[in-house]
């Protein structure tokens, strides 16, 4: 087997794993357990809890005692073992408990599964710059592949759907002492101080002006992310219920009706597998990817996160005036939005920390980054959404005034847009992609 095909096997189980609940999570929550919104905040803040302090410190263990492939096997079996107990759980205090101890064997395995393939590539001689998107491309595709099985096998609302992603976590992290070694590389390396080793130097970068106010909208807009990750798959289960049944026992029937009636059946598709729709979102953003480099080079970095702000406001917007039946088409064009929303911010975010900080802490300043979206920003929208859709916009019976909460997200979305514009100050260079800073911060 070729070193690209083992790491392509990586990179979709990584993403197949987390695909497998982390949009239907909801539907499972809301319309099996019936538990409430306030507790369901808390259940999407784990990743963030988790990703503020357990990347940082596998990684010491990865550069200084264990091999990578061994310790990114190790964590995925143990994450497989807690998934598998989830279906037991009874109780939602309970749930975020288990939830936040997968997520802590889970969050650190997506930079290690980065740093495994990085190893390997550079042992075999190939150029990481180009050999490597190929490879992640396919965790896009395990994410979407992992939509569509738990959706057509009817477990979205069913706790079978972490059944799915323990198995793909066990197999991953058996599979991941198959791999070549990626022995630690800083055994011999200085001691190095605390806030060195976890990365709390960058924080230093928040003394400018600009570096400051960037990293305040990487909070916000992670804040954004969780939005969506968190409710758009129950909103289409609630949908769903003034939608009528479609039985469909064939391909040729199935054929059959998209002929002579197109607008039903599809309406009929989308509220049976929701998480189908959905995956739309994960396609346009392997899509969005392929554009980013023309318009980095023709608006630059500043407009091209705003122009993902205003995509997150057609993000919500959409959803609050979609349906599944006269208004399919918002429901899909604000899937198609998801790419330029979610790709336009984070990668060129992540360019921007590139090129304006030092060589010597652009790697803690990429952590940062990380830590302010999927971190705190986690956080933030997880916890404050839950307790604002209970109290605000759920009804005595558990029923949720999607319109309105769709709504006010739009229009926070709108605010930090507006926001972003007037206090992030940032000329773009039309000669290159890469805008350096004339002195690098911290170096």
């Amino acid at each position: 087997m070729s070193t690209k095909l083992r790491l392509i096997i990586l990179s979709f189980l990584q993403f197949f794993i987390w695909g497998s609940w982390l949009i239907t999570i909801g539907a499972y929550w809301f319309q099996t357990k019936q538990w409430s919104g306030a507790q369901f905040g808390a259940i999407f803040s784990t990743m963030g809890i988790a990703s503020i302090f357990m990347p940082s410190l596998m990684g010491i263990v990865a550069d200084k005692y264990i091999n990578a492939e061994k310790l990114y096997g190790v964590l995925h079996l143990l994450g497989g073992i807690v998934l598998f107990t989830i279906p037991w759980v009874t109780d939602p205090g309970m749930f975020f408990w288990v939830i936040l101890l997968n997520m802590i064997f889970y969050m650190p395995t997506l930079s290690l599964s980065i740093a495994v393939s990085y190893s390997v590539l550079k042992r075999e001689g190939l150029d990481v710059v180009k050999d490597y998107p190929p490879i992640r491309v396919w965790g896009t595709i395990g994410f979407i592949v992992a939509m569509w099985t738990v959706s057509l096998l009817g477990f979205e609302k069913s706790a079978n759907q972490f059944y799915v992603a323990s198995g793909a976590a066990l197999l991953l992290g058996l599979y991941a002492f198959t791999l070549p070694k990626c022995p630690p590389t800083a055994q011999d390396a200085p001691s190095r101080s605390l806030v060195e080793i976890l990365g709390l130097k960058s924080f230093a970068l928040l003394r400018d002006a600009k570096m400051a106010t960037f990293f305040l909208f990487a909070l916000l807009l992670g804040a954004a992310l969780q939005l969506t990750n968190a409710y758009g798959d129950t909103f289409l289960h609630d949908a769903s219920a003034t939608v009528p049944t479609l039985n469909i026992e064939s391909f040729s029937q199935l054929l059959s009706q998209l002929i002579s009636r197109p607008l039903d059946t599809l309406s009929g598709l989308s509220a049976k597998y929701p998480a189908i729709i959905m995956s739309i979102s994960q396609i346009s953003e392997t899509l969005f990817i392929l554009a980013i480099p023309f318009f980095l080079r023709r608006f630059g970095i500043k407009q091209v996160m705003f122009m993902s702000m205003i995509a997150w406001v057609l993000r919500f917007g959409l959803f609050a005036y979609g349906n599944l039946e006269s208004n399919l088409w918002m429901i899909i064009l604000s899937c198609i939005v998801y790419g330029m929303a979610f790709d336009f911010f984070n990668i060129s975010g992540s360019l921007f920390v590139e090129t304006q900080t030092a060589p010597s802490i652009r790697a803690s300043a990429q952590g940062l980054f990380m830590m302010m979206t999927n971190g705190f920003g986690a956080v933030l929208g997880s916890s404050i959404s839950g307790i604002v859709i209970q109290k605000y916009f759920t009804a005595a019976d558990g029923t949720k005034d999607w319109h309105s909460i769709w709504i006010t997200f739009a229009l926070y979305a709108l605010v930090i847009a507006v926001l972003f514009v007037l206090l992030f100050k940032h000329k773009h260079n039309p000669q290159a992609v890469e805008e350096t800073h004339p002195e690098p911060l911290l170096a």
